[in-house]
């Protein structure tokens, strides 16, 4: 796989039982990748050990005055810098590749199951960790999967110098043979401690990033209960914590880094005393002993790859399991049809766990009066259940679970739209352009949304569109649009699609009466002969649905139409006039008298 043919075609289904499994699963899947750094290690590795037999037999050369074992050593120490130039170059490349493409994996992946899960996913799992597994995370692990195959062309090209010394000069050969292995494993019993050490260090880190994403999320609430102080405090005390566990990880690792120097000078100490004793007796040649010592001399370099695969994994491996934790989390207790076959739904919507109906074809209102709940309930009847216990009980489409179809099945015949949509970078056309039936016109979405004035807006704003305002770019989340204007441009997205099943949650919450009532008309002659679903508490929608449900203390407790209810149900009218327990006690003696004309005056007075 190389970086110009990213994004993968398919990221593959990733073993999330633990980090480590999906560490493991990253490297398996990049397997030729990892081959090719491992041979363009070795190569690498293997040229830097060759340079001080190179030396030893030039030294020698230059002793025994032999010409030719010069001409000989010049031409190994030659072919050892050409190794180690074309290794080091192409292991780069190899490497980075192998960092890039599986950091892309993971991301796509994490895209994968942000698409699937939709506003849920934050439901499930703090927003700052999602931003954090989304971009330090996935950085630490790439990390390790390139560092794996560097890592075992090191301990590989360590034991060819091993067995090659022993070989060699058997008499040193069978000390660094020794020492080596020693150096290799000396670090280990600090491993744990680095690993704890790091662990807490992420964590800290992870709950600092949640708190700032938080804090910023809701900024502007802060400033208008002047609690900025306060929350800039607590994330000063967060940020101090990260420090201090930062630096008493880095004396960890930094213990670690000096044994790494401290051993190897210490066997190079033992390399040179023993060899000079055997040089002195005659037993070596003083060129077998500069080649020993400039092996030993050498082996830092691959070394250091066994402190590197160490770091890597200890950071890698709680960012891998936070990232198996997201990756983990399901849409729904899915079951598959026996039959294999793809299920068609069509029909009534209705949700077993609160009792709601919403007839196909017609406009339905729900009346809640927590907006929390209509929150919850929206994502239910898009096939999201956001609590455990939910997952057992899915919403049915024409007798059909939503859990039993294919998620883009279920994606094309129910679409939700939630109370705070997200208007992605792009220009307005590249905004509308999204699958649909092709039944409704982007015109038609935009004039039945009210947004003739964000039109205008956009036209005048543009100034190398020639004053169309569908080339015109919109900034990221829509921000440089108004509430009301981001609100009802989403609407004109939702209505493009054209699904069967259309779930808005609070779609006229940011605009003023006058442009609700007209968007209710849009919304209803538009929608006409499709199944719709608005939970909203605003009479000039409510009086506009086919039928209303009041859904009291999760359950369905009444239907009928806006005036029917308000006439009939104290606890409808509660929401949807605001009245207080005593203004409801007598509205309800007041009630049994009341004609149409009164109710239209009150309806007027509400709205």
């Amino acid at each position: 796989m190389q970086i110009r043919d990213l994004p993968y075609a398919d990221p593959g289904v990733p073993d999330v039982r633990s980090g480590t499994r999906f560490l493991l699963w990253l490297g398996r899947n990049q397997l030729g990748g990892q081959v090719k750094a491992l041979l363009w290690g070795l190569l690498l590795q293997l040229g830097i050990a060759g340079l001080p037999l190179g030396v030893g037999v030039a030294v020698q050369a230059v002793v025994d005055r032999d010409g030719g074992r010069l001409a000989l050593a010049a031409g190994l120490l030659v072919g050892c810098g050409l190794a180690i130039a074309v290794g080091d170059t192409m292991l780069h490349r190899v490497a980075v590749t192998n960092w890039i493409t599986a950091a892309a994996r993971v991301q796509q992946l994490l895209s994968r199951k942000t698409a699937e899960l939709g506003s849920v996913l934050t439901r499930r799992v703090a927003a700052g960790e999602v931003v954090s597994v989304s971009t330090g995370d996935v950085e630490k692990i790439g990390w390790f999967v390139e560092a794996l195959s560097r890592f075992a062309a090191a301990a590989l090209s360590l034991l060819i110098v091993c067995v090659a010394l022993v070989v060699y000069q058997p008499a040193l050969g069978i000390v660094v043979a020794i020492g080596v292995p020693v150096l290799a494993l000396a670090v280990l019993p600090l491993l744990p401690r680095a690993t704890r050490r790091a662990d807490v260090q992420r964590e800290k880190a992870g709950k600092a990033t949640e708190l700032a994403s938080d804090t910023v999320a809701g900024l502007r609430v802060l400033r208008g209960i002047g609690g900025e102080e306060l929350f800039l405090g607590r994330y000063r005390a967060a940020s101090q914590e990260v420090r201090k566990a930062a630096v008493h990880s880095a004396r960890m690792w930094a213990l670690i880094a000096a044994i790494q120097v401290l051993l190897p000078g210490v066997l190079l100490i033992v390399v040179v005393a023993y060899g000079a004793r055997l040089a002195l007796d005659g037993r070596i040649t003083v060129g077998e002993l500069v080649t020993v010592y400039g092996a030993v001399a050498l082996t830092h370099h691959p070394m250091r790859n066994f402190e590197e695969i160490a770091m890597a994994f200890s950071f890698s491996r709680p960012s891998a399991k936070r990232a198996a934790r997201v990756l983990a989390l399901t849409r729904t207790t899915t079951t598959t049809d026996a039959s294999g076959e793809e299920r068609e739904a069509t029909g009534d919507l209705y949700d077993p766990l609160t009792g709601l109906v919403a007839p196909a074809g017609r406009f339905t209102a729900v009346v809640c009066g927590d907006p929390d709940v209509a929150g919850r309930l929206a994502d239910r009847l898009g096939g999201h259940p956001t609590e455990p216990a939910e997952g057992h009980t899915s919403v049915l489409l024409g007798g059909v679970p939503l859990d039993e179809l294919p998620l883009a099945a279920a994606r094309t015949a129910v679409l939700v739209q939630d109370k705070d949509p997200v208007l992605l970078s792009g220009t307005l056309r590249e905004l509308l352009d999204v699958p649909s039936s092709g039944a409704v016109r982007a015109e038609d979405a935009l004039a039945a949304a009210q947004c003739g004035d964000v039109l205008d807006a956009l036209a005048q704003a543009s100034v190398d569109t020639d004053g169309d305002p569908m080339r015109t770019r919109i900034t990221e989340r829509g921000r440089s649009l108004s509430g009301g204007q981001r609100q009802r441009l989403a609407l004109a997205r939702s209505l493009v699609t054209d699904p069967e099943v259309l779930v808005l949650d609070e779609p006229t919450s940011a605009v003023d009466s006058h442009t609700e009532s007209r968007v209710a008309d849009g919304i209803a002659r538009l929608r006409e002969g499709g199944t719709t679903v608005v939970l909203a508490s605003s009479p000039l929608l409510l009086d506009r649905a086919d039928r209303v449900v009041l859904v009291h203390d999760g359950q369905a407790v009444a239907v009928g139409t806006h005036r029917e209810l308000l006439a009939k149900e104290p606890r409808y009218r509660a929401v949807v006039t605001r009245e207080t327990d005593e203004e409801l006690a007598g509205a309800g003696s007041r009630l049994h008298g009341i004609d149409t004309d009164e109710l239209e005056a009150l309806e007027g007075e509400t709205a």
